[in-house]
């Protein structure tokens, strides 16, 4: 024991770590009944928050440059990517630029701007309809003044209606396609069957009794539903192609449940008629 105290500098160590203690519980107990710290605790604060500002300082700019240096990064990407597309937009635009002029040059060329399916629509007036050919003609108020042609097709607001029988400078007859004149209602028509496939044919005839419109002269066979619909089929280069005409009401079937005859329900209505359109594919 005697040898332990001999040795001064430890004893001096020891009382700093007495007096330290000592400070350090005076400090807490004065810090515990004020509102604010000691003077010397307040100095050790400030040298430590002015060391933390020192140090924290570089450190946040360095890692907000990083930051920053990423989010350039990330930008630069974007743009790269944003101007590609762009490039691609262009290119795009340029070669669909390119297509239609071909196109247009192609169609000028071999004259293919008047389709199967277009037509210059004629609008006439019904001034004429006597009972004895109620169902076989009318007369409208537009002729060959108004580029009226014979054998034109002559639809109403719902389909066929007939077609051009005579025209006269200010006005024509119009043979319905309920007239079962050879001559007058041969319009060519096409329904299509099961499986997508297109059934060629013409009207044949008209049945007064039940109303019905006849499909005949059928190209092909094959299964027809009851409900498709009958336009025409452009063939024969008067009549355009896709006028309505009606819906099937009735298949005559074969031996092996193929079509052989097709009776259609038209969709005009002839019995009320007061203003027609005239089809001019010229």
């Amino acid at each position: 024991m005697h040898k332990f105290f001999s040795n001064r500098k430890l004893v001096i160590v020891m009382l700093c770590v007495v007096i330290s203690i000592g400070l350090m519980t005076f400090s807490v107990a004065v810090r515990n009944r004020k509102a604010t710290p000691p003077l010397i605790q307040q100095f050790g604060n400030d040298v430590a928050g002015f060391t933390d500002t020192i140090v924290s300082t570089p450190v946040n700019i360095v890692s907000n440059g990083v930051g920053s240096i990423g989010t350039l990064l990330n930008t630069y990407q974007e743009n790269q990517v944003l101007s590609k597309r762009v490039n691609q937009i262009t290119s795009t635009q340029v070669r669909d630029a390119a297509l239609q002029k071909e196109n247009a040059k192609l169609k000028s060329q071999l004259k293919l701007n008047d389709t199967l399916t277009s037509y210059k629509s004629i609008n006439a007036a019904v001034i004429t309809r006597t009972p004895s050919s109620w169902q076989n003609q009318i007369i409208i108020n537009r002729g060959a003044n108004a580029g009226v042609k014979k054998n034109m097709p002559v639809l109403v607001d719902t389909g066929l209606a007939g077609r051009v029988a005579e025209v006269n400078k200010t006005n024509s007859k119009v043979e319905l396609i309920t007239n079962n004149n050879a001559a007058t209602n041969r319009f060519a028509i096409e329904v299509n069957a099961n499986g997508g496939k297109v059934i060629n044919g013409i009207i044949s005839g008209y049945n007064k009794t039940t109303g019905l419109i006849e499909m005949g002269n059928i190209t092909a066979k094959a299964k027809i539903k009851v409900g498709q619909k009958v336009y025409t089929s452009g063939l024969g280069g008067v009549t355009p192609k896709g006028l309505y005409i009606g819906k099937v009401a009735k298949v005559s079937n074969d031996d092996y449940g193929l079509s052989s005859k097709i009776y259609i329900s038209p969709a005009a209505d002839l019995n009320d008629i007061e203003a027609v359109t005239v089809a001019s594919r010229n």
